[in-house]
């Protein structure tokens, strides 16, 4: 039996994908197509649908790479992270028990962010 895999939005990956939404949206309206934040805005969805499917799907960080503030905040010793679009990047932490996997997104930040 498969354990069921929720993937959830935190703090600012959540703010930042509903204002790519909401950007997107307008676009949409406005009949323009294949701007950078629908682009990104599918990128993210993407990525989401993979990590369902296979939460190991990213890059492992290493645990002597992981942001001591991500570790303390979001109390996790594990970090993936899954390229985007145009350079961004999406990361996030696993946490489960023997039911359900669940996979934290703690953020989705542009080349030029460091974690």
């Amino acid at each position: 039996m498969n354990k069921a895999v929720r993937v959830i939005l935190l703090d600012e990956a959540e703010i930042l994908y509903k204002k790519f939404i909401d950007i997107a949206a307008q676009q949409t309206i406005q009949n323009k197509e294949g701007t950078f934040e629908i682009q990104l805005l599918r990128s993210i969805k993407q990525k989401i649908d993979f990590i369902k499917a296979n939460p190991f799907y990213g890059d492992h960080i290493k645990k002597n790479l992981i942001p001591r503030e991500y570790a303390i905040k979001y109390d996790t010793k594990n970090l993936w992270r899954a390229e985007l679009v145009n350079y961004w990047r999406l990361l996030y932490t696993i946490k489960g028990n023997q039911n359900e996997t669940t996979c934290f997104v703690i953020g989705i930040m542009n080349h030029e962010e460091k974690f």
